[in-house]
């Protein structure tokens, strides 16, 4: 069983910040998450895509901003159970809290910080006959990237025109035999680079590109062999051994809904006057997954929420014993690993 101060669910920039305050606070975190890796939605749908709100930031890329939220927390050495969703909580005769995975994990946690953004993501699965079939027992069909060495040596066919899309088709360009990248237009929504880059790609032979264009079957009794193709009414057959069909993905609250919170409009009510406590002593909501009057969706405002929430959950642990806050500039940042950063000190020197 896995034991921590905090148990967050969710890895995205709110949930990961988290673990920044949290460590100021000397409490240890641990992370759930639904996806292969941290980073939320930034990381899954737009990683490419400049962000503009964020403070001191005039712009910078989704995916460079998860990178620098993980470099800020590894100091203080947070734990992840990716690819995995929280299903069941149980709260213990003595406040603390047993939450349970899809996958049979527990985590034992003295509090619960909800972060999911805007829930847990299913990807939106194309409507193709014997999917359901292919999706299981890794029979050829997959939504996720989670190791790409997987698909060392294999013929790979992607279905998508977004970032997702595009950038692995680029990357497993140097891990497949062959990649197939399929779209049902010739344009794609991606970041420019990305788009050129597989043009270079293209014209270089390392990817096979297939426009305007549908997968619109299997072949395969065991496991796939095939995707059939439709070009402009014209049916052709691409041999592969893994079909990854990227079209994004779909905001769901998931088993959350079922825990016994205050939920409306598919959100989490929370008390923003105080802490961002939910109805339950002991689970707060943060960032995109909560409500209360006046709510904005935007990462400044969950990184404020993640601060009063990790000082709340401070004063519960430690009931009575009273926490002065000092700014890091003053204080310094002393991290789980004996890391310590702090600013340089004042030279004192008489001037004659």
């Amino acid at each position: 069983m896995i034991k921590t101060d905090i148990l967050i669910i969710g890895a995205g920039p709110t949930g990961l910040f988290a673990v920044f305050e949290a460590g100021l606070l000397q409490l240890k975190c641990h992370i759930i998450d639904a996806l292969p890796q941290p980073g939320g939605q930034l990381a899954e749908l737009y990683p490419k895509k400049p962000i503009f709100d964020i403070p001191g930031y005039p712009s910078v890329l989704a995916g460079d901003l998860v990178n620098n939220l993980m470099e800020q927390i590894k100091q203080f050495q947070p734990g992840f159970t990716l690819g995995e969703t929280a299903e069941t909580i149980q709260k213990l005769d003595d406040g603390t809290f047993i939450v349970t995975t899809n996958e049979g994990t527990q985590h034992h946690a003295k509090a619960v910080a909800i972060a999911g953004g805007l829930g847990t993501f299913e990807p939106r699965k194309p409507i193709l006959k014997d999917i359901e079939f292919y999706e299981k027992e890794d029979r050829g069909v997959d939504y996720f990237v989670k190791d790409p060495e997987k698909y060392l040596g294999k013929n790979i066919v992607i279905a998508g025109g977004g970032d997702s899309a595009l950038d692995w088709s680029i990357f497993l360009s140097n891990v497949a035999n062959s990649v197939t990248l399929v779209h049902r237009r010739n344009e794609f929504r991606g970041a420019l680079d990305s788009v050129e880059k597989v043009q270079e790609l293209k014209n270089a032979g390392k990817i096979k590109l297939v426009t305007p264009a549908e997968v619109v079957g299997f072949n395969g009794s065991e496991r796939i062999t095939a995707v059939d193709i439709e070009v402009n009414g014209a049916r052709m057959k691409a041999e592969c051994d893994y079909f990854i069909p990227l079209f994004g993905l779909t905001p769901k609250l998931g088993p959350i809904a079922n825990w016994g919170l205050e939920i409306e409009k598919n959100a989490i009510k929370v008390n923003n006057a105080l802490d961002y406590q939910t109805n339950i002593d002991g689970i707060y909501a943060i960032g995109d997954v909560n409500t209360y009057p006046g709510k904005l969706k935007l990462i400044l405002c969950g990184f404020h929420e993640a601060t009063l929430m990790c000082q709340s959950v401070y004063n519960r642990i430690n009931p009575g014993k009273r926490y002065v806050l000092k700014y890091t500039t003053v204080s310094g940042v002393d991290g789980f690993d004996g890391t310590r950063k702090e600013a340089e000190k004042a030279v004192v020197k008489s001037i004659d």
